[in-house]
């Protein structure tokens, strides 16, 4: 992706710091909030779908319990993140519907992404959102989670919900100018660079501290690049201090630096599905699904299942196969063996009655569909 190109990139997922969201320790920086909401609603005006992922609940935490220090022990980091996220949630409410635009809160741990059926759950949650042009908040569920709080960063969550919602560009903002082949606070004449390959060699010497608020440094934006780039993701890593950072990004200026992907979003995605994850039953589909799959691109509907066998739960990898026994495709269901066992041969219009709630219209969804070349 070039930085001209960026005005293309549709579905942005934007992570912003606490160093950026904390003024210095002194609780949320609410003027920084608006001014930030504000670039976001005019991106969404111009036909962005957004998806923000933001730190801030511990530090703001600290603030609110007067601490001296972000806390060292994990009940006390999650007790600080639980009184955190409530002004953290607040600030964004506000300020969105300053503009008439909703907001969701969505607090997601890594194992909610790790987990295929969870996954999938996420999935379809944050894409409806979108949908609606609401503009998801996520944040890492703090209160609950443990040893994710002793290392890494939101950085590593805004890559896994870039991968989740298949996002061509992954904006990290952060308190420094971007990536330098040397940490500038420490070495003055560190070369500035502007583009990379999130998988070039040269960063992996790159490394610097997060803030006394934040868990990540440097290093931690580079690895999520890296993730964001399985699935074809490009990443910005940007001065969030900036004036109008997010509208001079969308508009090509080159600002921060960008890691790029060496895939488009689908075409890595399905390489990742393809290759990574073991097969736990097969569906038989009849001539015209094999022919819609193969031709057209489309999801796989119930109506085009003739058999189903193995035993699998939402979000496992099932394999399609022709009437001959041949694989055609595979793909995450949407549903469990004995809930496909009732839809199989139905239109999708009859699956609340059968099954007796509202689910997917699809089994497989196009997105989480791979064909199986040389069939």
């Amino acid at each position: 992706m070039s930085r001209e190109r960026l005005s293309n990139a549709r579905r942005w997922v934007v992570k912003v710091g606490s160093s950026l969201l904390t003024n210095n320790g002194l609780g949320l920086d609410h003027a920084a909030i608006a001014a930030w909401t504000g670039q976001l609603v005019q991106l969404q005006e111009e036909g962005r779908q957004l998806v923000l992922v933001s730190s801030g609940a511990v530090a703001e935490g600290v603030s609110r319990l007067k601490l001296k220090a972000r806390p060292r022990l994990i009940h006390e980091q999650q007790a600080a993140a639980a009184v955190g996220q409530m002004g953290l949630v607040q600030a964004y409410e506000s300020c969105f519907m300053g503009h008439g635009v909703h907001t969701a809160q969505i607090l997601l741990s890594h194992e909610d992404l790790a987990d295929r059926t969870r996954y999938l759950n996420a999935r379809s949650t944050l894409t409806t959102l979108l949908g609606m042009a609401v503009v998801p908040v996520v944040n890492e569920n703090d209160t609950v989670a443990t040893a994710e709080l002793c290392f890494g960063d939101n950085d590593t969550l805004a890559a896994l919900v870039a991968n989740l919602v298949n996002a061509d560009l992954l904006v990290v903002l952060t308190d420094q100018q971007g990536v330098f082949e040397a940490d500038p606070r420490i070495q003055a004449d560190a070369a500035f660079i502007p583009q990379a390959s999130a998988n070039d060699q040269r960063l992996v010497g790159v490394a610097g501290k997060g803030s006394s608020l934040g868990r990540g440094g440097m290093q931690t934006k580079i690895s999520a690049a890296r993730l964001a780039a399985r699935s074809g993701t490009d990443t910005l890593i940007a001065d969030g201090r900036v004036n109008d950072v997010l509208l001079r990004l969308m508009g090509g200026e080159k600002l921060g630096t960008l890691l790029t992907a060496d895939s488009e979003p689908v075409t890595a995605r399905k390489q990742w599905l393809a290759g990574q994850l073991t097969v736990k039953g097969e569906l038989v589909l009849d001539s015209g699904a094999v022919k819609v799959l193969r031709e057209s691109g489309k999801s796989l509907l119930a109506v085009g299942i003739k058999g189903v066998s193995g035993r699998f739960n939402r979000g496992d990898v099932v394999a399609c196969l022709d009437q001959d026994g041949q694989e055609v495709a595979r793909g995450l269901v949407n549903y469990s063996v004995d809930e496909i066992r009732l839809l199989q041969g139905r239109p999708s219009q009859q699956i609340e009655a059968l099954l007796g709630y509202v689910g997917d219209e699809e089994i497989i969804h196009r997105d989480n569909l791979v064909l199986i070349e040389g069939r």
